[in-house]
């Protein structure tokens, strides 16, 4: 199908329904539009998003991509071409960041965007299906400047793409009945790590990422414990019965959980607030909202409130013995 018999298919009429080949979905979504409501009123703020959101719907247009609608401060986009999808949120996320740097641009509102590929269903100028529904969760799970793509996106990139990602590994999905392997596109130009890979390195067959197996060693101000392999799951909380105690009123009695996947140490969030995960090297967040992710080599867990606030309780992990990757390369 042409990208022009793509575009014409968005004009169906209203009792017709049409499936369509696979196509990559972006869910671009502003972070910071509540601060920019309460700092400027309802009319400026709306002027400011709106502005923002069309500059994304815009800049996709122009990459071959198509408007399907605007969710307030959220940007639903579908593209025929996946290389051109991934591409145009890169240029996204790199000329949004030029565009706060400059100072020119007032608001510090930042962009997460959550990428998935399959079949689609068009019907009222809507589209419906699984991919729509997966990058919408994946922009749920983003931190800000960050984008969140499905495998199904990473395995078709052509073998000659120079796209960097990093494997994150199998996560649970709401409304998903399975762990779906998660990737991260990395598009900071400093950005460096022995874990990014490139698509010919790819296995996607795999669920089995980042594994490892020796112990993690968890610190948080005077507090620092070592937990082998055999030891989980741990527990992180404020109450007695946490392996790892933190006592601060954001964090809950039992705030998250580490545990051993395929080898693989796993930390997910059961909390009231939620946990903040930012991996060695990288600036890219990972929010948790109850739902789960693979620790990686080292790095920093915010309990409670995320990296922004300077007094969050943040823990630092590493992992103690050399990682025995697989299906990064």
């Amino acid at each position: 199908m042409s990208k022009n018999q793509f575009q014409d298919s968005l004009l169906l009429a209203d009792d017709r329904v049409q499936a369509l080949p696979e196509l990559t979905i972006v869910f671009a979504d502003l972070t910071g539009s509540t601060g920019i409501f309460e700092s400027l009123g309802n009319a400026r703020a709306t002027e400011v998003v709106t502005h923002t959101t069309r500059w994304i719907a815009d800049l996709c247009r122009q990459r071959g991509g198509r408007l399907v609608k605007f969710l307030g401060d959220a940007v639903l986009l579908a593209f025929t071409d996946n290389h051109a999808a991934v591409q145009a949120v890169i240029d996204m996320q790199r000329l949004h960041r030029e565009r706060l740097a400059s100072g020119a641009y007032k608001s510090k509102m930042k962009i997460k965007i959550g990428m998935a590929r399959g079949e689609v269903v068009i019907q009222n100028d809507d589209i419906f299906g699984d991919a729509v529904n997966v990058a919408s969760r994946l922009s749920d799970l983003c931190g800000v400047d960050q984008i969140l793509v499905s495998d199904q996106v990473i395995s078709q990139l052509p073998a000659h793409s120079d796209v960097r990602y990093l494997n994150l590994g199998a996560m649970n999905i709401r409304g998903k009945s399975e762990p779906i392997a998660v990737f991260r596109l990395e598009w900071l130009p400093d950005t460096t790590s022995e874990f990014l890979t490139q698509p010919s390195d790819l296995d996607v067959g795999n669920s089995s990422h980042s594994r490892m197996t020796g112990s993690i060693e968890l610190q948080w101000l005077d507090s620092c414990s070592t937990f082998q392999a055999s030891n989980m799951p741990i527990f992180l909380g404020r109450g007695t019965d946490a392996q790892f105690v933190v006592n601060d009123p954001r964090v809950s009695r039992l705030h998250a959980k580490i545990d051993l996947y395929g080898d693989a140490f796993v930390l997910e969030d059961i909390s009231s607030y939620g946990t903040w995960v930012r991996f060695a090297g990288s600036e890219s967040v990972i929010a948790l909202r109850r739902q789960e992710c693979v620790l990686l080599d080292k790095g920093e867990i915010a309990l409670g409130a995320s990296f922004d606030d300077f007094s969050v309780p943040t823990l630092s992990y590493r992992f103690n013995g050399k990682p025995s990757l697989q299906g990064l390369g």
